[in-house]
Order: C-alpha cells, then sequence, then structure tokens
C-alpha cells in the first residue's frame, strides 16, 4: 500500500508540474518541449537547441547496428512480418519483444528492437562499411607517421609508395562511425514530452528518430533511441582581434614610468588648510521595545482543503504537500485568481492550474467534480473541485513561482 502511494504522488507531482509549464503557450507560441518559462522565469530552451545528430542509415534490409544492439526500421505500409522476412529473423519473436500485433501496419521509419542479432550489415546489404557502427576510426596513416619519428634514426626505415585513395576506398568503404544511442523501454504512464524532457532532446527530434506519429503517441514496452549531440571540432587557430593587436605593446613601450621623489627634487609643498570638522551624525531614535513589531512573512494563502499534511515538501522529489481530507470536501482555491489551465493524469484524474500575481501559480491535483473552467476568475476561498474518495481523497497542492516550484508552506496562513 505504501509503494502504490508513493509511486501515485511521484506521477502526480510530474503530472502536475508538466501541466504548469504548458501555461507558457498561453502568453506565446506552443512550448511542444514543455521548456518555456513565466515571463522571465528559468527556462532550459536554449539548452534544446543545441546540434544533434541525424539518426544513422540503415542498410537495405533497414538495419541498423551497434555494438550493443540492433534496430530495424520499418518502412512504408510494413507490418512486423514483412520486417522479420527482410532481415532474416522470427516474427513471433520481434512480436513478443516489442509488444506489436504482428498484423497491424507499421508507421514509416518506426524502430523495431531485435531481440537476437542478425547478419550484420555489409557492402553487400548496401552498408558503407562490415559489421556494427563504431566509434571515430583510428587514423592509420597518421599512427603510422608517429612510430615512424619515434624510431631511432640509425634504424633504416624502409618505404613503398601507397596506392591512391581513390582505389582503396572503392575496395573498402568507409564505415559508418558515431555514438550508440540510449535505448529506451517505455514505461506505462511515460509519453514523449516526458521522455525527451528526461533526456533533454526536443521532442521533434525525438519523434524522428523514431518515427513517431503527429500525435507524438508512445506505447507501453516500446524502444526508443536517444537522439545524439553532434560534436564538431574547434577551430585549429582562433583569429586574434584587430583591435587586440593593436593594444599590444613591447616591454617598455607602454605608459612612461613615474620618476620617484628624491632629494634633489624637493617634494611639493603641503596643503596646510585646516580639514573642516564634520557635523556629528543625529543619534538615531532608539526604538521601543514596549510596541509588537509585526514579522515579515510571505504568508497570503489558504489551505485547499482541511485536514493534515500527509506528504511534506522536498524538492526534486515531491514538488508539493499533500493534504489529507474528508472524502468529497470541498477543495478551495487558496488565493485570487485566473484558472489558467484543467488537464488530467494518465488515469484521467483532474488537474487544476490557478495563475496569481506576483508570478505565481497554483496547482490542484487528485481531485474530482471540477466546478470551474479555464479563464474563470475565482475569488480567494472559492470551491473549485472536491476531493477524491477512499484512499486517494487528499490533494496534491503545488506553489510555483515561475518555472520553480516552491516550499507551499511559508505561503499559507
Amino acid at each position: 500500500m505504501i509503494q502504490r502511494y508513493a509511486i501515485r504522488t511521484f506521477k502526480l507531482t510530474v503530472l502536475a508540474g508538466a501541466s504548469a509549464v504548458l501555461l507558457a503557450a498561453c502568453e506565446r507560441p506552443l512550448d511542444v518541449d514543455l521548456r518555456g518559462g513565466f515571463g522571465d522565469g528559468f527556462t532550459t530552451a536554449d539548452a534544446a537547441t543545441g546540434p544533434l545528430a541525424p539518426r544513422p542509415a540503415p542498410d537495405n534490409r533497414g538495419v541498423i547496428s551497434y555494438p550493443n544492439y540492433q534496430v530495424a526500421v520499418a518502412r512504408q505500409g510494413d507490418t512486423l512480418a514483412d520486417v522479420a522476412n527482410r532481415i532474416g529473423t522470427d516474427v513471433s519473436s520481434l512480436s513478443r519483444y516489442n509488444g506489436i500485433d504482428p498484423t497491424i501496419t507499421l508507421r514509416k521509419d518506426e524502430i523495431i528492437a531485435l531481440p537476437t542479432r542478425v547478419a550484420e550489415p555489409s557492402p553487400a546489404t548496401g552498408a558503407s562499411g562490415t559489421g556494427p557502427i563504431s566509434t571515430a576510426a583510428v587514423d592509420i596513416q597518421t599512427l603510422a607517421g608517429g612510430a615512424i619519428n619515434r624510431s631511432p634514426a640509425s634504424a633504416g626505415v624502409q618505404t613503398s609508395t601507397l596506392p591512391p585513395a581513390e582505389t582503396v576506398a572503392r575496395s573498402n568503404p568507409q564505415k559508418q562511425t558515431g555514438v550508440e544511442p540510449v535505448r529506451h523501454r517505455v514505461e506505462r504512464g511515460e509519453t514523449a514530452y516526458t521522455i525527451a524532457r528526461l533526456y533533454a532532446v526536443p521532442v521533434a527530434t525525438l519523434a524522428e528518430w523514431n518515427g513517431l506519429g503527429a500525435d507524438f503517441s508512445v506505447r507501453e514496452g516500446q524502444f526508443l533511441l536517444i537522439p545524439v549531440g553532434q560534436q564538431s571540432a574547434p577551430p585549429r587557430n582562433a583569429t586574434v582581434p584587430a583591435s587586440a593587436t593593436a593594444q599590444t605593446t613591447l616591454p617598455g613601450a607602454g605608459s612612461p614610468t613615474p620618476t620617484p621623489p628624491s632629494a634633489a627634487k624637493p617634494l611639493p609643498p603641503v596643503d596646510a588648510k585646516p580639514v573642516p570638522a564634520t557635523a556629528p551624525a543625529a543619534a538615531k531614535p532608539v526604538a521601543d521595545v514596549g510596541k509588537t513589531t509585526q514579522p515579515t512573512s510571505s504568508a497570503r494563502m489558504i489551505s485547499p482543503v482541511q485536514g493534515s499534511i500527509i506528504r511534506a515538501y522536498s524538492k526534486g522529489k515531491n514538488e508539493g504537500i499533500n493534504i489529507k481530507g474528508n472524502a468529497g470536501a470541498a477543495v478551495k482555491a487558496a488565493d485570487g485568481g485566473t484558472v489558467a489551465a484543467i488537464t488530467q493524469s494518465a488515469e484521467g484524474v483532474p488537474i487544476i492550474v490557478i495563475r496569481h500575481p506576483d508570478n505565481l501559480l497554483t496547482v490542484y491535483a487528485n481531485v474530482s467534480d471540477v466546478s470551474v473552467a479555464k479563464g474563470d476568475n475565482v475569488s480567494k476561498g472559492a470551491s473549485i473541485a472536491k476531493l477524491r474518495g477512499g484512499d486517494d481523497s487528499f490533494v496534491h497542492f503545488e506553489v510555483r513561482k515561475g518555472f520553480d516550484s516552491v516550499d507551499p508552506a511559508p505561503y499559507l496562513n
């Protein structure tokens, strides 16, 4: 029971956070990668725009081979049986391993994981080399040249003319090189958005690599290749700006060194004028310790339900607090604001997001019987939903300042 409760709470935290992030679309184009901020809030949008390598080209059979696994790329109109026949493997094992009905039509470029290795790609199957894709190839010419340079001068090194590079390339084509991508298996409740966010890659690129549909839908048990970054070598010679060159001077040719004082040239006379005395600063009045001072506090909200906190805020683990209450009790708006979004979890449980002044958002998850609509203005304490029944009669409540979640405790009266 405790484990099931913890898993449900984690899912609510992730989904509630994702719902809040979707609000970036209210003021700018739809942020399909879930990386938009709120106004001046923190955003990782720039991190997702780094260059990513294209997916390696498969051979004529549709096979992409890596040292640790192989995958097949489906063609337009393929079924799993077509893929199995083309690569020479058993269709039933492909079906069990990928959780796909052998008779359904696959999407173009859909990735099919192979449970066992098939014949390696080769020039005979349309590949540029034989064997799996490997890391960057070793430069034999550089290694050989280094060995010759390190040999004793007395050793007679004999060399011979090598055949032209074009002849070698035709007889032994260049083998594909690259980084082996992570192969992710989709778990229950995951979406293309959450997976893209997990690996910090754009969801559109994830879809391109794996042949996902326009709705980016994935299924439980599906294997996805995670796009890898495209690395480029730094320039060999850095260009020095002309302005920097102009300002560079040789030693001793810079600004003149001041002449130190000496006995031959006395110091200038000292100004004997008295310095006017400054008036003493007025003494600050002593605070009246008899008065009660008002402590500074950000408390401005009310608890959405009357009950006990059964799980406290923990950054990165529980992005809000869970408040236990009576089944069917009213869930109230913690502060006045505008209903910014109403969405739902994978199980169909509603999630409500309310926008408040000062760049604040409140999130209410694990509720039922929603009584407000998107765009409604709600007042502090207004009923917006009800608590679910049974063991689920708690509300997952979050306060977010901009993009980040914050501890709700200081905001509650």
